[in-house]
């Protein structure tokens, strides 16, 4: 074991020097102006690691891509196909606590020993076959869709689902070129700098993956976005339709039960019913589900896209829904006092998504008997999105503490080549965590100034960092300002997690009491924290964060 253990740390090692080949948005940036030449570089490392495009076609792809939802209505179409005794492949990205967990046969991460064979073999070839006037490696990104599609193959999988990394249009994903079905979930507002700034660009991006004769499936979108697919679907000659509420399927009045939590994810469990089905109709497949006729619901009538029908659900189908896990979303962890509810939501429209299921899970919990209850944000956001619009939808949840820390899991994390990120600094983290605490302080003194009844926390702000010398934590206040912001920031996740669970948490060691400066709002928190009955924290704003969350509070995903 110890052998295969190296072998996986040197392929980590050697995977993550291919991220500085700068950053694969940065590149993705540069080329969005010529697709062809993008994808012309794609299919050349394609075909150097020694596959051509035409081998993809054997791989029996769904092809999914949208704003949000996207990873969960991939998992919910590989659950289903599953449940039908199909041995499935599923790529997806980005990963959470291991980079195994990107490339899935069914349903689990390839093994160490699985992901050392098919890199050292994709790394050697495009090693031997290195040529002085292109570059040389893939990115990280590229290379490991390279790597799944070598896996799917040599591995005989009846099926790959393929997620979209970025877009759609200029995705390295996009060489596919003959999937079986492809799906589009919820549209909205994400990597503007790539993709557009406005809801319509967006949708021109993500229609870029129709396929002649491909057939295609939406959810409910916003008319004009919905218009800018519909005019891909025509361009492309792809057949598209809209998928029908899910509502439509549940006969009489049984709910379905969804092994995903929130509301939102109703939409994504629709999209993947439709694509399973129409997967296994292209494929000769049996037991469909029998169509029925369904009054389409209101809001769907009148769309320029015509909607598919709903059908009878087969005993195979109501399985994959209830059975469909996927870590880090909507997801609740319960240890003991603390209660953990993660959700890597990133957008507007999923931050909007989350707060609904955190209200909802987070009312469905006992109250404790003393009614002492603490609230928690801990919150990271990373790359060009509007921090201060996702934080301002966070407000109504009356979080008593707001915490910011980077993405990193320890402040060193040479012990841990997984998490890695070489395209951002801990300097860089660090300023943006800071300018989000100056936000979340501005929203709550505006609303207070909005709501004279509402009562000023009395807590302060500061920054915990790790003093030069010492590496003891020192608490660092930002500039004077007024005593109402119950805000702190920590330099990596470990510091931030043990402070908030104060030693409560069985997977986390107690807060370090290494001659800090006490700040107020750290030693009053701390007091709280470990006096109240029950502790709920909510992690959000980025899937990078919740993952290396994740990592330390479940230490088996780490195995």
């Amino acid at each position: 074991m110890g052998l295969i253990e190296d072998i996986y740390k040197d392929a980590i090692r050697m995977l993550n020097t291919l991220q500085t080949n700068a950053s694969y948005l940065e590149q993705v940036k540069r080329e969005r102006g010529d697709p062809q030449a993008q994808l012309e570089a794609m299919q050349g490392f394609l075909e150097r690691s020694g596959l051509k495009v035409e081998d993809l076609d054997r791989l029996n792809i769904i092809h999914v891509t949208g704003t949000k939802g996207k990873g969960s209505a991939c998992a919910f179409t590989e659950c289903i196909l599953r449940s039908y005794g199909l041995k499935t492949g599923f790529y997806s990205s980005p990963h959470l606590v291991q980079v195994r967990e990107r490339i899935r046969i069914n349903g689990q991460p390839i093994s160490k020993d699985l992901f050392n064979k098919y890199f050292w073999l994709v790394y050697n070839r495009l090693e031997e076959t290195k040529d002085p006037a292109h570059a040389s490696m893939p990115a990280y990104f590229r290379f490991l869709t390279i790597m799944a599609f070598h896996v799917f193959l040599q591995e005989k999988v009846d099926l790959a689902v393929v997620e979209v990394g970025i877009g759609g249009t200029y995705d390295c994903t996009n060489i596919i070129r003959a999937p079986v079905v492809c799906g589009v979930s919820s549209l909205g507002i994400d990597h503007t700098s790539i993709l557009g700034d406005t809801m319509e660009k967006i949708a021109w991006q993500k229609g870029g993956i129709f396929k002649p004769g491909v057939p295609a499936f939406t959810v409910a979108q916003p008319e004009r976005p919905l218009e800018v697919l519909r005019e891909r679907a025509q361009e492309r000659k792809c057949p598209l339709y809209l998928c029908p509420e899910l509502d439509d399927f549940e006969e009489g009045s049984r709910p379905l039960e969804l092994g995903l939590a929130g509301a939102h994810q109703r939409s994504n469990a629709a999209l993947a019913l439709q694509l399973a089905r129409m997967w296994l109709q292209r494929r000769g497949c049996q037991g469909l589900g029998e169509l029925k006729e369904v009054p389409p619901s209101t809001e769907l009538l009148g769309r320029p896209v015509p909607l598919a029908p709903a059908f009878r659900l087969t005993d195979a189908m109501i399985q994959g829904l209830r059975d469909t896990e996927w870590l880090g979303r909507t997801q609740v962890l319960s240890h003991g006092p603390v209660t953990w509810y993660l959700d890597g939501a990133h957008t507007t429209s999923s931050i909007q998504a989350c707060v609904r299921w955190f209200r909802q899970a987070a009312l469905n919990q006992d109250k404790p008997h003393d009614g002492s209850e603490v609230r928690v944000l801990l919150f990271n956001a990373t790359g060009d999105r509007d921090t201060a619009a996702l934080l301002k939808l966070l407000v109504p949840c009356h979080f008593d503490y707001a915490v910011f820390c980077p993405n990193f899991t320890e402040v060193s994390v040479a012990n841990n080549a997984d998490q890695q990120n070489f395209n951002v600094t801990l300097e860089n983290a660090l300023t943006r965590c800071l300018e989000n605490q100056r936000t979340w302080t501005r929203l709550l003194e505006e609303k207070v100034g909005q709501d004279p009844w509402l009562p000023s926390p009395l807590r302060v702000g500061g920054l915990l960092q790790p003093a030069p010398a010492r590496g003891s934590l020192l608490l660092v206040p930002p500039a004077p300002r007024p005593l109402n912001s119950p805000a702190l920031v920590f330099p990596c996740l470990a510091q931030a997690l043990r402070w908030v669970a104060q030693g409560r948490d069985p997977h986390l060691a107690a807060p370090a009491a290494s001659g800090a400066h006490a700040h107020p709002a750290a030693s009053s928190g701390a007091v709280l924290l470990r006096e109240a009955a029950a502790v709920r924290v909510l992690v959000t704003g980025s899937l990078h964060l919740v993952g290396g969350a994740l990592r330390l509070l479940v230490p088996a995903l780490s195995q």
